[in-house]
Formats: C-alpha cells, sequence, structure tokens
C-alpha cells in the first residue's frame, strides 16, 4: 500500500492541475472570441489579458466560494443560494483584478461608479458561467484545491466509530487519524469525516463503500456511509429521518433504507 499522506497529496495536485487546463481552455475560448470589446485588440493581447483573467480568476472565486459554502452549510443554508451570494461576493475583488490587468496592459483609467458597475456586470457573467461550467464538467468546484479544504478542529470528546482495518482508511492522511464516521458524496468525490476532521478522496461512493467491507456501518442513502458506533440520535420531520452523527452531522436516510435499518436496530 502507498504512504497515505503521499496519496493525498497527488489527489489534490492532479486535481488542481485538472481544473488549471480546464481554466487554460476557457482562457483560449475567450481570446478567440474576444468578448466584451476586446476583439478589437490583437490575438496575442486578448490571449495574454484572458488567459491571465482565467488564471487569476481560478484562485480567486473558489476559494471565496469554498470559504461561503461552507460557512452556509454550517448554519443550514441552501447550497445553491450559497453558490450565487459566492459568486456575487468574488465579483468584486476580481473586478479590482480586472481593471488591474487592463490598466497594465492597456493603460485603462481608474473608472467612476457606473463604469464600474458596468465591470462588474461582465465579470460577474463570466465568472458565474465559468463556475457552472466547472459544476457540470467537473462537479466539484475545485474542492481538490487546499484553498477549498473543510478541515475541523480536533476534538477529543468525539466517539471512535472504526480502526484502520479497511483498505479506504488508507487513502486519509495521517493526520484525520482512523475514526471515521462517514462518507458523504461529492459529485465525482467522497468526503470523509472522520473524528478529526474532512478530506476528499477522488473515488466513486460504491468503491469506497466496497473498501470499507468488514467495517461497521452502512450506506443508508445514494450519497451517504455511516459508521455504526458514530450514530448519536434520530430526528425525524414528518416522513423523512435523519441520523444524527458525531460533530453534529445530520445524514439522510433514504425511504427505502427505513425498514432495513429498524430491522438492523439503527432506527
Amino acid at each position: 500500500m502507498s504512504d497515505p499522506a503521499s496519496h493525498h497529496r497527488a489527489v489534490r495536485i492532479r486535481g488542481l492541475l485538472i481544473d488549471l487546463s480546464v481554466m487554460v481552455a476557457i482562457g483560449l475560448g475567450l481570446a478567440l472570441l474576444g468578448p466584451f470589446g476586446s476583439y478589437a485588440e490583437s490575438f496575442p493581447r486578448r490571449l495574454v489579458y484572458w488567459m491571465t483573467l482565467s488564471i487569476a480568476g481560478y484562485f480567486c472565486y473558489f476559494p471565496i466560494a469554498g470559504l461561503v459554502v461552507r460557512k452556509a452549510r454550517e448554519i443550514q443554508f441552501p447550497t445553491p443560494l450559497a453558490w450565487v451570494f459566492a459568486v456575487l461576493i468574488a465579483t468584486v475583488p476580481m473586478t479590482a483584478i480586472v481593471w488591474s490587468v487592463a490598466h497594465v496592459l492597456g493603460g485603462v483609467p481608474v473608472p467612476d461608479f457606473p463604469v464600474a458597475a458596468e465591470m462588474y456586470g461582465h465579470v460577474l457573467i463570466i465568472g458565474a458561467m465559468v463556475t457552472v461550467v466547472f459544476h457540470l464538467l467537473e462537479g466539484r468546484f475545485s474542492l481538490a484545491s487546499p484553498a477549498m479544504e473543510n478541515a475541523r478542529e480536533p476534538n477529543a470528546d468525539q466517539p471512535t466509530a472504526t480502526t484502520r482495518t479497511a483498505p479506504f482508511l488508507d487513502r486519509l492522511p495521517a493526520e484525520l487519524g482512523t475514526d471515521l464516521i462517514a462518507l458523504e458524496m461529492e459529485d465525482h468525490y467522497v468526503r470523509a469525516h472522520t473524528a478529526l476532521g474532512t478530506d476528499l478522496v477522488l473515488m466513486r461512493m460504491r468503491d469506497a463503500v466496497a473498501e470499507l467491507s468488514g467495517v461497521e456501518g452502512r450506506q443508508v442513502h445514494r450519497s451517504w456511509w455511516v459508521a455504526r458506533g458514530a450514530v448519536e440520535d434520530i430526528r425525524r420531520e414528518g416522513r423523512n429521518i435523519r441520523l444524527v452523527l458525531a460533530g453534529g452531522l445530520e445524514a439522510p436516510v433514504a425511504r427505502t433504507q427505513v425498514s432495513e435499518l429498524k430491522a438492523a436496530g439503527w432506527i
């Protein structure tokens, strides 16, 4: 088995390279199209301009979006609306970056409010489109990037859920320990929640569950696997049931799983 920390770094580097490749492709496409009046410039200048903004946009939008969405989840704010607010917020510094690049390359003066508002609108359109493209093509919003990692502070009071007896646990970095609480599907990734934090693993949920064979737990929803020892309470909202887990996590239970969980003594 390869070193888990090395595997973790390799996955993150691979994700970053994939993201940047997508941004390079987007920058090239924008240079060819020349939107918002940029087509009047020569292609080399357009290429430098849009490539610079594409890469800068990646490091502007996705860390900010990751922070906003993470905080939204903590207060149970709807994730789709959180992404809308995240793009609106990230567009503010990105607009400043756009003006800075335009000023360096073309001597564009400091804009007054109407011009700045128009520039914000243009940046917002492209920023929103690129965010949607990442969602559709990658399904990850660059969550493999270190700036988007959702790490928790260690808590010694959280219970032990599992021990390192399954191949999947060797995919996690050593600093997250072995106390697996749950797996949460995030498009092409599985987010592993442990007593010491979270980490993303590039694999399908069904493959991750297969690597946990022998660990006491089960997949309670299409997007969630839960360790048996991590269940602290049950929350019922009408016909909907959620498992309250260690660390404040809540995992929804698919209605098709309710009878099986009752038979197994989970609920």
